[in-house]
């Protein structure tokens, strides 16, 4: 069985179609990266998987570990295992990132975790992402860099565990070392029977996030699929 499969994927945004006919099977252990120019759909793409109510889908089917997964609601999708990191990570004043990431692992896990239990798990994730211990006391995202935000973003992966994740332009901002940091820790977390599904503008960040297929997303379907090296054409020679 696939880890999930999209197929003919057709949707829109108030009344502007932006996916049209979109085809994509991935399997579990694998990593898949989504290239393409501005306004191809490809953040489109991520916030559907995701479930964002302003997207409109007309058309297709996308099944995840078996589940119609357009029956399903954003929070039963983040359930079942399905992980989204944002382009550009919110601000949450007055929140402290422990309180929040607490109440979303609860939310996700259906669970009610004791705060000792809490506190250790999340010391061992910041330790694997390289984040200082007073990061937890500070509202969420509110004064972080860039590349804080993303490493934040890659920290509740950390903790959610995630089936699917599903990273949109993850390296939008980032300089060289905080990509390579929020690229190591991803790379630690990747799992045999999990998918990692990479969606950029720029094959740097798959010099350190490999890829087992390169996907061309141009107006609302896939046009093109490779092996890495895709992404290394699509680097030199671009996507006309």
């Amino acid at each position: 069985m696939s880890l999930i499969e999209i197929k003919n994927l057709h949707a829109s945004i108030e009344g502007k179609p932006i996916l049209k006919g979109l085809n994509l099977t991935m399997g579990k252990g694998e990593v898949h990266a989504v290239m393409g120019p501005n306004g191809a759909g490809k953040s489109t793409l991520a916030k559907i998987l995701a479930g964002h109510p302003s997207y409109e889908v007309t058309e297709g089917e996308i099944w995840f570990k078996g589940q119609n997964l357009l029956e399903m609601e954003p929070e039963e999708r983040a359930a079942a295992g399905l992980f989204m990191s944002f382009q550009y990570p919110i601000e949450i004043p007055g929140v402290s990132n422990q309180l929040f990431l607490k109440t979303a692992l609860n939310a996700q896990k259906k669970t009610n975790i004791s705060n000792e239990e809490f506190e250790t798990l999340l010391a061992e994730k910041m330790a694997l992402m390289e984040i200082r211990s007073e990061f937890k006391d500070r509202a969420v995202n509110e004064g972080f860099s860039g590349g804080e935000k993303k490493r934040n973003e890659i920290l509740q992966m950390a903790l959610f565990n995630p089936d699917l994740a599903i990273l949109d332009e993850t390296d939008s901002g980032l300089d060289i070392d905080a990509m390579r940091i929020v690229a190591a820790g991803v790379n630690k977390l990747r799992r045999s029977d999990a998918g990692l599904l990479v969606i950029t503008h720029y094959q740097r960040l798959l010099d350190y996030i490999r890829p087992d297929f390169v996907h061309v997303l141009s107006d609302g379907k896939i046009i093109r699929t490779g092996g890495p090296e895709l992404a290394l054409e699509l680097e030199a020679k671009g996507y006309a």
